[in-house]
């Protein structure tokens, strides 16, 4: 009917000897610079209603569930939709009408990233398809959306080597594909950040106060030998609600999400032989023998973390990496103790085979 309309209005113009070139004058061309300063406006929406993707199950979305019902007038929903559903995640998206979502929704195997290298098509329909879906349909919507992504995208190499202080920083190009859970990440960043709406945090190795499967220290305590490479890690009792604090705040783009500095897993191990388990014993082998007991290589780097202290809203204490080890350590013994597992009632899940 459209397509016939404009016909008819054309012959009339025809015959009525009118420029014809003004029938086509019809198509509106909005600049991609136009839609990202509506974005920029409208980023510091009041936050009000935050929906969490990954909140039911997800470690982190379950922690920030908890955070974010310790704010005042901020309603809390977990989604019930997996975000690669699309059509289900915009009916949840319309339902709630949230001004804020925090995706922590994510497959990263079990019980590690090894799980990936046979599982690339369900790897692919969440870290990819899924992340973009969630992103797109926010954008649509003007909802600032907070993604928990990694910084596992990167290795030590010329330009940023071992030792050197020299990090990686939020411009840098994704230099590691070792694994196919980094190289999904690689390749999802550089499009999921064409999204004005979208703060993309770079999670590395993260660490809570206790013992939880996903926690890093739970896993490498229960390797008979670790490597003993320096890397960016994330304290979460300290950066989960600096998240939080960046969402309200609006910002927007990619942050490398890590306690400042780099720490060694000698050093980490040390730190649970101190306050955890002093009979507890370690052993060191190299890059190349630690090949042969896994399936992808893992990734090893230093994030600059100098944009992420620059812009982090007021207020808000972020320390050091050993000095937030240090006092996560401690946390960790006094919550243990609490719960009747120290100092020598240890669950054997938590202890190594």
């Amino acid at each position: 009917p459209f397509r016939s309309k404009r016909i008819q209005q054309h012959r009339r113009q025809h015959r009525n000897n009118h420029d014809q070139s003004q029938l086509f004058c019809v198509i509106i061309i909005i600049k991609p610079t136009h839609i990202l300063n509506q974005f920029k406006a409208t980023m510091t929406t009041e936050m009000k209603k935050v929906l969490i993707f990954g909140g039911k199950t997800g470690w982190i979305g379950q922690m920030m569930g908890e955070l974010v019902k310790k704010e005042e007038n901020v309603e809390l929903f977990i989604a019930d939709s997996r975000i690669q559903n699309r059509e289900s995640v915009a009916k949840e998206l319309d339902e709630i009408k949230p001004t804020h979502v925090l995706n922590a929704a994510g497959i990263t195997g079990r019980p590690n990233i090894d799980w990936c290298e046979d599982h690339k098509p369900e790897t692919m329909r969440t870290n990819v398809i899924g992340t973009l879906n969630l992103a797109d349909l926010c954008y649509e919507r003007n909802i600032h959306c907070t993604v928990y992504a990694t910084g596992c995208i990167f290795v030590y190499d010329e330009k940023h080597p071992e030792g050197s202080g020299i990090g990686f920083t939020e411009e840098d190009t994704p230099n590691f594909d070792g694994s196919f859970y980094s190289e999904t990440k690689g390749y999802m960043e550089p499009m999921l950040k064409n999204y004005p709406n979208t703060l993309i945090l770079r999670v590395r190795m993260p660490v809570s106060d206790d013992l939880f499967h996903r926690n890093f220290v739970t896993k490498i305590v229960k390797y008979e030998k670790v490597v003993n490479i320096p890397n960016s890690m994330t304290i979460l009792t300290e950066m989960l609600p600096l998240s939080l604090a960046m969402a309200k705040k609006g910002l927007t783009g990619v942050y490398n999400f890590t306690n400042p500095g780099v720490i060694s897993h000698n050093q980490v191990l040390d730190l649970y032989k101190k306050y955890i388990d002093p009979t507890y014993t370690y052993q060191n082998f190299n890059l190349e023998e630690q090949a042969k007991v896994i399936k992808a290589p893992r990734s090893n780097n230093e994030l600059d973390t100098t944009k992420l202290m620059r812009d982090k809203p007021d207020g808000i204490v972020i320390n050091d990496i050993h000095t937030a080890y240090e006092l996560c350590f401690q946390r960790m013994k006094e919550n243990l103790t609490k719960m009747g597992w120290l100092p020598d009632n240890m669950p054997a899940e938590f202890k190594r085979n």
